[in-house]
């Protein structure tokens, strides 16, 4: 070994079973051998294929590893030997397939994962339905789920893949020639698995599978080439939306496009300026969203601040090749400050783009105003800002006047300008552009001659008046702008703590609606939160969740309502929100429905495990029933009837003899039917343990009542404390412990029951020195109808250790499996001391405790 190199994977894609794949890789691998390569057959399957098997002819074959399984001997790869012969080419069949326990991997692609790291080439086959990816939609086509899968992303690392496809029609008259099964099969294949409605929508699967993988090396290709141009390899349309109502008229347009050419595919893209500030709505880009994927299409939120550039950049990086656009909104006079994003578009999209340009219901009516760009200012700062702006230069025109009256016009200016820069700081852009307006009529006023009039006579002061007059507005409109975009960043930062605290909850599904909805008030400052829904439009509205004091019933009544959906809705109590809160409301209202849901769904979970559970139990009472009750009745019935027939005279032993059958079959069905009847008691929840203190000295030996004498060696400590307990269900549930000891022990070796005290918690174990039971069905053993290994029939119904656990643990006890140090298994009763250590007096009156 020791290629240097990772070896390289060529795959043989299958659109359905008996296409040809394995005949395919076999001819390649004798295209391969006449080239002088150094090719093996790792592992091929010819499933008894005549044509198939000859292909095998001439190829080097690596001898394959037996493995013992459950009594029946398999073969698998032998990925040692494989390594060790170090092959320039291996063939590996069937890449999906799952190895017999005692390989070397679980799965066949693991294998050949290690066989391309040791540098070996490897050619193999896998059919479209074993993809992991498309299990569900096999299965919702076929019927059938596939049980052995391989993860696409092994198959799409593939250096080369090959599609073997075959029409549905000669696929199937392949079968009916007897070239893929066995005759006795081909009527139950053709009508089944193999219909052609199956075959053409696999035959589809695997072609837009192996399309989709074409597409993704084209990209890769065009990117390590730098092409920009479009080829045109794929229909594929972009739509640029603005956030306005026309969007769904043009994602709707779009799509027809689409339609006319097949695999055609529809983007929709909305560019956002990198500053974050914009007019479109939310709502309305989520609504267009949902549209966009309702369609089968995907959106796409782009920041570019030349918005005609970026959405050629955007369609050119996809490979787009048409674009769809909507007639201008703007106004016949709003072009003379420039041709429109249309126009650009069109112009300098070339001859790989087509641009559609679609008419709809809102064109040339304006795009509105746009939304408020304004931060929120308390009503303080406002106050403190037309103070600066208008009071400010009032008393500095004052003081100027009475202690520095001669400073000079340029310094007055310049105190002035810093009242306008203090009064944008404070109050935003209005105040600031008062502050410049009645600034300059005082400095005309009193300071420019001739004073106290509203004339200027040197022309240099005017020119000194136009220019603080430009300064004073340009400066405060930056000061403002700064202001506000840090505002927008502070709060643009809080949203995306929120949403990301909203993602992250929603990939660990951790968040219960109840602290989803105190989230939402803590986040808003609300008086109280609820999550209302309805069955339909006329139905009355019904809390499915709330937080804080006195919630509404209805979303008309709440200060602040987000529809979720047609019937649901987040109703809020306490203010009105600004409409800029709406949009991360909305993501918590999303949210909320999604946590509504998931809880649902774990309740009808639960309860789907619950009835499984009890359909489970209630087929294994059946099949139980249906032997273990019936084994011990015939025994009753044949000694019964051997006793009453007049044909035999029965000797004073034989008739002994059939009674004391006619006994064991009684008790067998006395303990069978008192075990059921348990465990009927312990699934309905009815056990009630009647709780007094008592020593294990005086239970544990009436247990050993239903064992043969001598198969138990009993070492239970007088000075032991007091026990709480139900002595009855003690008893049964250490009658059935010992009984399942004394059953698997080997003949000869007796049981140990031995009790002591660890941690303030009395232990009784029970030891034998059976068989054992593996780590991983040591909690198995306690299910009901569970019995291990190879316990005979006759032996029980597999209820006496549930009954025994369940018993334990409704008197506050716990009941485990361990390992028996030198083999066999330890059963460890762990109970509660009682409060203090007196013995219990006989008449002492039973406490019932649920």
């Amino acid at each position: 070994m020791g290629h240097g190199r990772r070896g390289r994977l060529r795959i043989y894609l299958g659109a359905a079973p008996g296409v040809g794949k394995t005949y395919a890789m076999l001819s390649e691998a004798h295209r391969r051998v006449e080239r002088g390569t150094d090719c093996v057959v790792a592992l091929v399957e010819h499933h008894g294929r005549p044509r198939t098997e000859v292909m095998l002819h001439g190829l080097e074959e690596i001898r394959r590893r037996e493995l013992e399984y459950r009594g029946t001997l398999f073969t698998e790869m032998d990925v040692d030997a494989v390594l060790e012969r170090d092959p320039a080419v291996a063939l590996v069949d069937e890449m999906a397939h799952s190895n017999v326990p005692g390989s070397r991997n679980a799965k066949r692609w693991q294998d050949i994962e290690q066989l391309l790291d040791a540098g070996i080439d490897v050619v193999s086959t896998v059919n479209i339905q074993h993809l992991e990816s498309l299990g569900d939609v096999v299965e919702s086509i076929t019927g059938v789920r596939q049980r052995e899968t391989v993860p696409d992303e092994v198959v799409r690392r593939a250096d080369q893949i090959e599609l073997v496809d075959m029409s549905p029609q000669a696929l199937r008259r392949r079968m009916a020639h007897g070239n893929i099964y066995q005759p006795d099969k081909l009527d139950a294949a053709l009508s089944n698995y193999f219909r052609p409605g199956n075959l053409t929508a696999l035959r589809e699967l695997a072609l837009l599978w192996v399309a989709d993988r074409v597409d993704e090396y084209l990209q890769v290709y065009r990117g390590e080439h730098n092409i920009r141009s479009t080829w045109q390899a794929r229909e594929r349309i972009v739509v640029g939306i603005t956030g306005g109502p026309e969007g769904r008229t043009l994602i709707r347009r779009a799509a027809r496009l689409a339609e006319k050419g097949a695999g055609g595919e529809v983007l929709a893209v909305y560019i956002a300026r990198s500053d974050g500030l914009t007019s479109a709505s939310p709502k309305e880009l989520t609504v267009q969203r949902t549209l966009a994927e309702d369609l089968g299409g995907t959106f796409h939120h782009v920041v570019g601040d030349d918005v005609p550039h970026a959405l050629l950049d955007f369609a050119r990086g996809v490979n787009a090749t048409q674009i769809v656009l909507g007639s201008s909104r703007r106004k016949t006079w709003q072009y003379v400050f420039g041709p429109g994003v249309g126009t650009t578009v069109a112009r300098e999209s070339g001859p790989d783009l087509d641009v559609h340009i679609v008419t709809h219901g809102e064109v040339a009516k304006g795009r509105g105003l746009p939304a408020a760009r304004g931060a929120r200012l308390g009503r303080s700062r406002i106050i403190w800002g037309w103070l600066a702006g208008v009071a400010g230069p009032a008393l500095l025109t004052l003081l100027l006047n009475q202690v520095a009256p001669e400073v000079g016009l340029a310094n007055d200016m310049l105190l002035f300008l810093a009242l306008t820069v203090a009064a944008a700081l404070l109050g935003g852009l209005v105040p600031a552009l008062a502050s410049a307006a009645f600034g300059s009529l005082l400095l005309n006023y009193y300071f420019t001659p001739p004073l106290h009039q509203l004339t200027v006579a040197n022309p240099k002061n005017i020119v000194a008046i136009v220019i603080f007059v430009a300064v004073a507005v340009s400066v405060a409109s930056v000061v403002d702008l700064a202001a506000r975009r840090t505002h927008q960043a502070a709060r643009l930062r809080a949203e995306s703590e929120i949403l990301s605290f909203l993602a992250g909850s929603v990939l660990r599904g951790e968040t219960t609606l109840d602290a989803l909805l105190e989230r939402v008030r803590e986040t808003f400052a609300m008086e109280s939160v609820a999550l209302l829904e309805r069955g339909g439009d006329v139905e009355p509205w019904t809390r499915a969740g709330s937080v804080g004091p006195a919630p509404v019933d209805r979303p008309e009544d709440a200060d602040v309502d987000m529809p979720v959906g047609d019937h649901m809705a987040l109703a809020l109590s306490g203010r009105v929100l600004p409409a800029e809160d709406r949009r991360v409301l909305a993501a918590f209202a999303a949210q909320a429905a999604v946590v509504l849901d998931r809880q649902r769904l774990v309740g009808e979970a639960e309860h789907a495990r619950a009835l499984a559970e009890g359909n489970r139990i209630r087929t294994a009472l059946l099949a139980a029933v249906s032997h273990d009750l019936r084994t011990p009745l015939a025994g009753i019935k044949a000694s019964v009837t051997s006793l009453r027939s007049d044909d035999v005279e029965w000797s004073e032993e034989d008739r002994a003899e059939l009674l004391e059958g006619i006994e064991d079959g009684a008790d067998r069905l006395d303990n069978l039917v008192g075990n059921l009847l348990d465990m009927s008691r312990l699934q309905t929840g009815t056990v009630t343990p009647l709780i007094r203190e008592i020593d294990l000295d005086e239970v544990v030996p009436m247990a050993l009542g239903g064992v043969p004498d001598g198969s138990v060696v009993l070492d239970v400590p007088e000075d032991l404390p007091m026990v709480a307990v139900d002595p009855g269900l003690l008893e049964r549930a250490v009658a059935n412990i010992v009984e399942n000891a004394v059953k698997y022990s080997p003949e000869g070796v007796r049981v140990l029951v031995t009790a002591g005290t660890i941690a303030g918690r009395v232990e009784l174990r029970v030891v034998d020195r059976g068989p054992g039971v593996p780590d991983d069905a040591k909690d198995r053993i306690f299910e009901p109808f569970q019995r291990h290994g190879d316990a005979p029939r006759g032996a029980g119904v597999g209820l006496g250790l549930a009954v025994a656990r369940g018993f334990t643990e409704s008197m506050g006890g716990t009941l485990t499996a361990e390992d028996t140090p030198g083999g066999g298994m330890t059963m460890v009763l762990t109970l509660r001391p009682a409060a203090n250590h007196s013995p219990a007096l006989p008449d002492l009156p039973a406490t019932a405790v649920s």
